[in-house]
This record gives structure tokens, sequence and C-alpha cells, in this order.
């Protein structure tokens, strides 16, 4: 598979996630104008503050959205996979209000807004899956505050591998029982909430319960309805047609 195939099948994949797509959708989609480029982890792809003229889709590795406070400290708010497409917002908002970031080293593709209101002019059907992706993205954000709100420790980061694990899955990137994820305890942090000590000793106390299994950046899951419980996860805010609940 060329590169190219490699970008439009992401994009088309996680789409077909939302919504049916037509053929002639997906070709409109194959034929956006993209410029392709690299970074190194721990890059911003766009800083909170630019005026961005192009949203980013995700081709290969993660991408995270950030922002800092007055004190320096960062608060992660979602992680993006391949196929994600984190900052369509842009497309309607002046300048970023936060910041989006290489997790890993990632290739991404850029696509111009004007090459994206022209498509949703003329195809009014994916404009609507479109602005679907967009409310999803919000569900996710409400479950991620919820996580904050009123999940344990042990809760918030168990729901967080569970997502990870289905939007990966989603995409055919990974299993529900095995998937590479580079999230560092520093990440898990920033993240969740939660002290650096609080995040090793909580991993420590799901390690001892068996329900994760971390080897560097490979986890597994040896049981999926038991990580399920612990973790209070119900992926229907996800809307993932492919899910399999």
């Amino acid at each position: 598979m060329t590169l190219a195939d490699t970008i439009a099948s992401r994009l088309v994949r996680r789409l077909q996630n939302i919504d049916d797509l037509l053929v002639e959708e997906q070709r409109a989609l194959m034929a956006l104008p993209m410029e392709v480029r690299t970074f190194a982890a721990d890059q911003d792809i766009v800083a909170e503050g630019e005026r961005p003229t192009r949203c980013c889709l995700v081709v290969e590795g993660f991408l995270f959205r950030y922002k800092l406070v007055a004190d320096g400290k960062r608060q992660i708010f979602s992680f993006h996979v391949p196929g994600d497409v984190p900052d369509l917002h842009s497309l309607h908002l002046g300048h970023m209000d936060h910041s989006l970031a290489s997790l890993t080293d990632c290739t991404v593709a850029m696509i111009p807004h004007r090459a994206i209101d022209e498509l949703m002019a003329t195809r009014p059907r994916l404009a609507q899956t479109l602005w679907r992706k967009t409310l999803i993205d919000a569900a996710a954000t409400r479950a991620w505050m919820i996580s904050l709100g009123r999940r344990s420790a042990f809760a918030r980061i168990a729901h967080l591998y569970c997502e990870m694990l289905v939007r990966l899955e989603a995409v055919g990137l990974a299993t529900r029982a095995q998937a590479r994820l580079p999230i560092t305890q520093s990440v898990l942090a920033d993240a969740l909430g939660l002290s650096l000590i609080h995040v090793n000793r909580t991993l420590a106390e799901i390690k001892r319960s068996g329900l994760i299994v971390r080897d560097g950046a490979m986890v597994s899951v040896p049981d999926w309805a038991a990580l399920v419980q612990a973790a209070d996860f119900d992926p229907t805010y996800l809307h993932l047609r492919s899910r399999g609940d």
C-alpha cells in the first residue's frame, strides 16, 4: 500500500465508523489535497494562539491536545489515533485556544480549510458526517470530565485504556486484547489530573489486579469484561457503528 493509499484509508475508515459513505464520497475524500509531514515526539503541530488555515489528519502515530496553565503545568484532554482529525473545529474558530502536539513520532496530512469547505459545500452528506465527528469529540470530552471529577485513580486509568483500545480496534490497528499504547506515566499524570507518584502506585495496583499487563508500550487485557466493569466503561459515547459491545 502506498502512502497516499494509507492516508485515504485512514480517513475513510474513521468516517465509516460514523456513517455509511457512498463510493463517490470516498473518492472525494481521497481527492482532497494533502501535504504529508512528519514530526518527532513532543513537538507542537499547532500551537495555542495560532490561526490555522489547515486541518491535521493523523496518519501514523499518536497526537494529543493540551493546554498550559499559569504555573506551567500541562493538562492533556484528548489523545488522537490514526484516522482522527483532531482540529476540525479550526474550520470555524478564528484561533487555537489550546495546542495540538505529537505524543510519538508521527506522520500527519495537512488538509487546507478551503478544500474541506468546498467538499462540504458540494457533498452535504459528508458535511453532516464531519459535523457528527465534532459532536463525538465533544461527547468524548464530557466522558473525560466525568473521569476527572468522579472516578478513582484506578478507574480513571482503566477507563482511558478501555477507550484507547476500542478506538484503535475501530480503525483496525489493535484488538481489545492487545495494543501498542505508548503513554508514559508522566503523560498519564497530565491527562488524568494525578501526581506522578499517584500514577505509579495506581499502575502497580492495576498490575497486581491482573486487569492490564504492560510490557513497555504494549498493553494486554486478559479479561476485557472485568476491565470494563472496573473502569465503569460504556463505549456508547464514542458512537462507533462497528463497535460490537
